[in-house]
Parts: C-alpha cells; structure tokens; sequence
C-alpha cells in the first residue's frame, strides 16, 4: 500500500488539526481540513534521522549545524535556481515569527506595510500588533477568474511612510503562482519607492505541472539587495511540528539590521530534532516531493470533477499549494456565518472560511486536500451529499 493510500490516525494525539475541532467548530463529528498541515506521513528519511538523533542520550542545546544550511542552498539551487550562502540564512522556528522580526527591522511605529488579500490571517494581525499600519492592496480577480495584482492601485496607495511589503509566492489561499512578469512588475514598484520586501516562499517547492516558481530574489541584484525571503520544508515536508525554517537574506546592511532584532528577540538554534529532520528532508526527500505532487494532482482532478457537477460551487485549480479555494457565492447564503454552518452541519467538513483571509475572502471556503486518497473520498462523498441535499 502506498503511504499516499495509508490513514493515520491523529485525532487521539494533540494535532492541532484534530484537538481543536470542538473549540472551532462546536463539533467533534467534522473531517478537519481546515489548518495547512498534510494528514500524509512525513517522509522515512526524516523519521529514520530524527529517531538516529533521538537515540543519543543527551537532547542539550546545540546549534543549527552548518552542513543543515548547506543542504537547503544545494536544494534552493538545484530546484529553483537561486544561489545562497550559509552565512546569509537565519534559522528561524516560524515563518510568522520571522515576519514579526522583518517589521521590528525595517519600520518603525506607524510605517505602513503592504499586505495583499485575500491572504493568511498572520499577514495583517502582526502587522497592527506591531504598531504598523496595513495598507491593503487587494488582489483583483480577472475575466477568468485569475487573481492578479493590481499594481496601479498600488501606486496610487503608496505614501513616504511605505516601508515593506509581505509577498505570498505562491499565494496563500488562493493558489496563485505567479508569472515572472509578474513579479517583476511588483519589484519596479518597490525599487522606485524603496520599499523593502519580505517574501514568504514556504510553499515554493509545492508547483503543479505547467507552472514554474520564481524566487523574488532571481530578478536581479537590485531585488536580490532589497529582499528578504523565508523559507523551510514545513509545508514541502509535512514538518511543521519540528519547528524549523530559514530566513536568506543577501545584502549585507540588510542582514545587520535583521540581526540586530533577531538577537534581541532570542530565536536561539532550535531543536536537534528539527536540525536532523531538516537536513535530510533537503538531501533526500526529493523523490518523495515528486511522488507527492502526483498524488495531490489526482486530488484536485477529483475535486475539480466534483465542483464541475454542479453550479453552486466554483473551483479554478490552484497552480501551487495543497490548498483549495472554493467559491461559494452561487450558493445562496445570505451571511458567511451561513455558509460556515452548513459546510460544517450539511458536509461535515471543517474547512477555513473565506472570511477570516479578509474581506474579499467573503463567500469563499478553503479546504487542504494534502490527505491519503481514502480521506478524500470520505471528503468528496460528504461534499457532494450536502450539495445535491442544497
């Protein structure tokens, strides 16, 4: 059997996924698909390096060794042809937590910080608990339902007090990988403002077929000098419980100014079980990253089939990320409240509402289809039960 056909049970444990479901959902009886963790078991070679650790009698401090950063650099340049030093990365335990640092760095108490929505909840709450202004710059759908950037609602935004814009490549819900062009329109508009950039790329290894991921930091040196990019193989590896990422910044000014707040904050080096599991992630895990892709690939087909039977609920397939946004607006709620109830009383499903990634996230659903093949047809026959019962 395939680990991709295998079920593991975690609802008797504390995953977040499966713990929280009262407290979310007034329910017990939901299958969780809401949190950006993956229900598939996280690739033998981590396991087997972090039981090798666990081993040793002593589980003290030690530092994030360096052939762990190497082995991100050779995979960053391998698979994404950027190149990085191991002096140029900061170990970091949370993406979230890197972006709060990038805020203490480089603005100051009513700075204003780009963020784009509909996006990950943490984007905008970190920034206001930072004392920072949001200046939101929605994504704006196109005639084919393809979320752009509106790079000329940008320009008009913008004020002297702009300092930092948070990039979500791919983005986070909405599945986006977005075109070289793309991005090098969104980087002219930062180098002419000076606007530094903190690009999140946790999901960058995580590309359909006929997309192509472009680091931020590939357009050039004058990006590569004004970008900070974070990166990890918690989303890629289904490690996100070992705690561990990377924040690789080039320019050396830049990275002064990071460490000055880094070392104020004491993100210290981790755990010797995140080291292990992060090194061999990078060194072997690549054939599990391909057998992985295909096996979400038939989930979006399946999904896709599904929403394509009916004409109350749309799905564009994302182009990146195991995350699915569905748009419910042709269902007929009057209230995202509704909405919710019935995914949760009707389907049976415990997904994120659009509502909490902003308000243009409103009649929207997203649901993490990165689960074993049986899970997700528990998921479909729910959805699709419910539906029909609409």
């Amino acid at each position: 059997m395939s680990i991709f056909d295998r079920v593991t049970e975690r609802s008797g444990g504390n995953a977040e996924k499966y713990a929280l479901r009262q407290k979310l959902f007034g329910t017990e009886d939901v299958l969780p698909m809401w949190v950006a963790d993956m229900d598939i078991e996280t690739p033998l070679c981590v396991r087997t390096a972090v039981m090798k650790r666990a081993e040793h009698p002593v589980y003290g401090y030690e530092e994030m060794p360096r052939s762990a950063f190497e082995a991100q650099c050779a995979w960053m340049a391998a698979r994404h042809g950027v190149t990085m030093a191991p002096e140029e990365l900061f170990f970091s335990h949370s993406v979230v937590a890197s972006i709060s640092a990038a805020i203490a760095a480089f603005t100051e108490p009513g700075d204003e910080v780009v963020v784009q929505p509909p996006i990950y909840p943490p984007f905008v709450s970190t920034v206001r608990h930072s004392g920072r202004r949001v200046l939101s710059n929605p994504l704006r759908q196109d005639e084919e339902g393809i979320y752009r950037f509106d790079l000329e609602g940008l320009e008009k935004q913008i004020t002297p007090k702009t300092k930092l814009l948070l990039l979500c490549s791919p983005h986070n819900p909405v599945g986006r990988v977005w075109e070289r062009a793309e991005l090098e329109a969104l980087a002219a508009i930062c180098l002419r403002h000076g606007i530094t950039v903190f690009a999140d790329e946790i999901h960058s290894d995580l590309i359909f077929a006929g997309h192509k991921h472009t680091p931020f930091v590939a357009l050039g040196d004058a990006v590569r000098a004004m970008t900070m990019t974070a990166l990890g193989p918690g989303k890629t590896f289904n490690v996100a419980g070992l705690a561990v990422s990377t924040v690789a910044i080039t320019d050396t000014a830049m990275r002064t100014r990071f460490k000055a707040v880094y070392d104020t904050i004491h993100f210290a080096q981790g755990t010797v079980f995140g080291h292990a599991g992060f090194e061999a992630a990078y060194r072997e895990g690549a054939a599990w990253l391909e057998a992985l892709l295909v096996h979400l690939q038939g989930n979006v087909d399946r999904l896709a089939d599904l929403a394509g039977r009916f004409d109350t609920i749309a799905f564009r397939p994302p182009e990146g990320t195991y995350l699915a946004w569905l748009d419910c607006r042709q269902m007929g709620f009057d209230s995202d409240k509704a909405l919710r109830e019935f995914f949760i009383r009707e389907a049976r499903l415990g997904l994120s509402p659009g509502i909490s990634f902003g308000r243009e996230g409103s009649g929207f659903m997203r649901l993490n289809f990165a689960v074993p093949t049986p899970t997700m047809d528990e998921a479909l026959n729910r959805l699709e039960g419910a539906l029909q019962r609409l």
